[in-house]
């Protein structure tokens, strides 16, 4: 139980892989609030459900509030949200300068608002714990021999964001010096979501054992980060990716 009592906010808590985690935390024994914009599909009792709007200052301070009148503290919280305009994922010689600066405002930019809020509210309680989710793409530039006979890409937007929450995080914690909040963050390498067999098959030669991981292969790294056994890691990215980035 190396969560126990942890009272701690999943942002993008029903997405593929922010489910995964709520499991986790709730598995070592903490309290974990799923908080997300989309509805809520399947529902577990022992799970508080919040929508909350990343984009939004109004919304996540009514997200903190929330919680905070229930518990009395917030131990924790993982950004783990992917928001994208319909347009996202093109091509980069068809992808327009809106649709660029609209994916960064909403993806980084919902992080920087959401960090930035929770900061405030954990400079107050005296205590915090804040984990970030970047991907090997904000370390490494893309292998597009991949993607060669899939319709996929590795979206230049996405190259941009997650590159910036690394050193967004590093800023953080550097920032946050002796105030008793740490800030990491996780990169994984690719994660199984139906993507077609060739684009696995390409990646997977890319990797030193399993190659594309399953998301319940990112929680040890979750739970590691989020418990007391890790207190003095702080500003740091772990890569979990089977080895992709070497």
């Amino acid at each position: 139980m190396l969560l126990k009592d942890k009272i701690i906010v999943v942002i993008g808590g029903e997405g593929l892989l922010g489910k995964a985690i709520v499991n986790g935390i709730l598995h070592e024994g903490g309290v974990p609030i799923s908080a997300d914009i989309k509805p809520i599909k399947d529902s577990n009792n022992d799970i508080d459900y919040i929508m909350v709007d990343i984009t939004s200052k109004k919304s996540i301070n009514d997200c903190i509030e929330i919680v905070y009148k229930k518990y009395g503290k917030i131990d924790a919280l993982v950004n783990t949200a992917y928001p994208r305009n319909k347009n996202y994922g093109r091509n980069f010689l068809e992808v327009e300068f809106e649709d660029f600066c609209e994916n960064l405002n909403i993806h980084l930019g919902g992080y920087f608002l959401t960090s930035q809020q929770f900061i405030k509210f954990f400079l107050k309680q005296g205590f915090g714990n804040i984990i970030n989710f970047s991907s090997i793409y904000g370390v490494i530039a893309p292998s597009f021999e991949i993607y060669a006979e899939t319709t996929m890409t590795m979206p230049v937007e996405y190259a941009a964001i997650k590159s910036a929450i690394i050193h967004l995080t590093r800023y953080m914690a550097k920032f946050l010096k002796g105030k008793n909040i740490r800030v990491n963050c996780i990169s994984p390498g690719g994660i199984m979501d139906k993507q077609p067999i060739n684009f696995i098959k390409n990646y997977n030669s890319l990797c030193l054992n399993k190659g594309m991981l399953d998301k319940d292969d990112i929680i040890g790294t979750v739970i590691f980060l989020l418990g007391d056994i890790s207190k003095y890691i702080n500003g740091q990215n772990i890569i979990v990716d089977d080895g992709y980035s070497l």
